[in-house]
This record gives structure tokens, sequence and C-alpha cells, in this order.
């Protein structure tokens, strides 16, 4: 499991312990983790959320009137430092 697997999975566990259910994603670039956040979330555990999204790249929380709110954590991926890694036209 590549090194962003192991830190979204970390992730995912945390927040599970909090009580949030997760779900874990691979995409080519990075690893998602997302969150279903309910409306009765303590200010204790707004500070524990915050805490473990932090180890993210990047973070966010998604909310609606019809789906509710829903916390997001992004970790990239390593990518090569050699070679074509990105294929013709990829900038870092």
């Amino acid at each position: 499991m590549p090194a962003s697997g192991v830190t979204a999975a970390a992730i995912a566990a945390r927040l599970s312990a909090i009580g949030l259910p997760t779900r874990v994603e691979e995409h080519t670039r990075f690893t998602t983790v997302e969150a279903e956040v309910p409306e009765t979330l303590s200010a204790e555990s707004w500070r524990e959320v915050l805490d473990v999204v932090a180890e993210a790249d990047r973070f966010g929380l998604l909310a609606t009137s019809l789906n509710g709110r829903t916390l997001w954590a992004a970790v990239r991926k390593t990518v090569p430092t050699t070679g074509d890694a990105g294929g013709p036209g990829y900038q870092r």
C-alpha cells in the first residue's frame, strides 16, 4: 500500500473512533477519506476531527440541504522524481 494509503487509512480509523462512518477511495494522484458529519457533533469532537484531518494535504467540509455534511481529506501520492512521471505536458 502506498504511503498515501497508509496515511488515509490512519485518518479513517481515527475518524471512525470519533464515531464518524468513513470511506476511503484511491485516485490517480491522491487518496481520499470522506465521512458524514452529524448535526449533533460536539465542539470537543470537532476539535478532535480537525486534529485528525490536519494530517492530510487538503481537507474541507461540504454542506448541503440535501445531503447533510460531508467531511473530506485528501493525501497526495508520491510522484517519482525521475523520468517522464506525469507524461507529456505534466507540470509540477
